[in-house]
C-alpha cells in the first residue's frame, strides 16, 4: 500500500462533534469562522512541539480569534464540549481548564448562597 507523506504526520485533532446552531441566524456558527479559512496546523499542536514554537503558534492562533465574528460562540462551545485539544475561542486547552474551574467554584458559592 501506497503511503502519503502526510499520514506520518501525527496531529491532535478533535474528534468531529455535533455543534449547537446559532440562535440569531439560519446556520451553525462555524460557518462564520475566521479560522476556516486557515490551516488547522496553526490551532492544533503537533506532537512533540517546542514550547517556544507552542507558544508562537498559540500566540498567532489568538490573532486570528481576535478578528472573528463568532469569538464568543467558538469559545462557549469548547468550554461546553469540552474540547481537549486546540485554540478555541482565543483560549488554548489550559486557559480552558483554568475557565471551567472558576465556573465550578462559582456554582459551587452560588448554591452556597442560595442554601444559606
Amino acid at each position: 500500500m501506497l503511503q502519503l507523506p502526510y499520514q506520518s504526520l501525527q496531529v491532535a485533532a478533535p474528534v468531529p462533534q455535533q455543534i449547537p446552531a446559532r440562535e440569531d441566524q439560519d446556520g451553525p456558527w462555524h460557518a462564520e469562522a475566521v479560522c476556516r479559512r486557515d490551516e488547522a496546523g496553526l490551532f492544533f499542536a503537533p506532537s512533540k512541539e517546542p514550547t517556544a514554537a507552542r507558544l508562537s503558534r498559540e500566540e498567532a492562533a489568538k490573532r486570528v480569534c481576535a478578528r472573528c465574528p463568532v469569538m464568543v460562540e467558538c469559545r462557549e462551545h469548547a468550554l461546553l464540549q469540552p474540547e481537549p485539544y486546540g485554540v478555541w475561542g482565543g483560549l488554548t486547552a489550559a486557559e480552558r481548564r483554568v475557565v471551567l474551574a472558576r465556573r465550578r467554584r462559582r456554582d459551587v458559592e452560588v448554591k452556597k448562597q442560595s442554601a444559606a
